[in-house]
């Protein structure tokens, strides 16, 4: 298997320093930047397999680095934690807005976020091979992507073309917020005359046709304030 590489970029020397030697323990090549610029011109220099991003740092802030991340296509895919220590909800609800997979507030200790990374990867890898793979299983949950049929339990479940394309996208990214904005950017695309209410009805529909009990659903999670998420399936059947 080939060295996965990380870019940490902070301005404090002393935490890339930390994460950095505790990284290269775990078997990983890593990358220091330690201002904005640098991140993005690393980003683009050696392509890493994932981004641990301070919001706060000269030249270029954290957020306006992971914008441009996910506005270039060939970067869109990049996983991004960012580590932050403003712990203000709102910060947090704009990082996962802006594109971040994950975000973790200063003070942290070290072995969460190294738990944190290998999660965050490894949903990463799902999402890289889930184009080929011609089913998916998560508690009870069996989606054939080849005869786009869908069981519960075993029993059938019947979905519209975009309820499925809805629950295929939110499968392919589990554990990631989406806004609902991000939602229509991605199921929707280029219609017209589509707005926000519509994944939210779209949502409740797909809840009441695979959840067990949608008042409590087990797959298809709101996170407060920002969006949905797929539950995160890194321990699925």
């Amino acid at each position: 298997m080939m060295q996965k590489k990380i870019l940490i970029a902070d301005d404090e020397k002393d935490i890339v320093e930390l994460i950095g030697y505790n990284l290269e323990r775990e078997g990983f090549s890593v990358y220091r930047a330690f201002d904005g610029g640098k991140a993005w011109e690393t980003v683009n220099a050696e392509r890493p397999d994932l981004v641990i991003l301070d919001l706060m740092m000269p030249v270029m802030p954290g957020m306006e680095v992971c914008r441009r991340i996910r506005k270039q296509e060939t970067t869109a895919s990049l996983p991004i934690i960012m580590l932050t220590a403003k712990a203000d909800p709102v910060d947090k609800i704009l990082g996962l807005e802006v594109g971040a997979d994950d975000y973790i507030t200063k003070p942290f200790h070290i072995r969460e976020l190294i738990a944190r990374v290998h999660a965050v990867l490894r949903r990463s890898e799902w999402r890289s091979d889930g184009g080929s793979q011609e089913s998916f299983d998560f508690q009870g949950l069996h989606v054939d992507f080849k005869s786009y049929r869908v069981t519960v339990a075993g029993r059938p479940v019947e979905l519209s073309a975009r309820e499925f394309k809805l629950l295929m996208f939110l499968i392919g990214h589990p554990g990631r917020v989406y806004s609902r904005d991000q939602l229509l950017d991605r199921v929707w695309g280029d219609e017209a005359f589509v707005e926000p209410r519509t994944v939210d009805v779209h949502i409740s529909r797909l809840r009441g046709a695979i959840e067990p009990d949608a008042a409590n659903p087990r797959y298809i999670l709101t996170v407060r304030g920002i969006g949905y998420k797929f539950a995160d399936s890194d321990h699925s059947e």
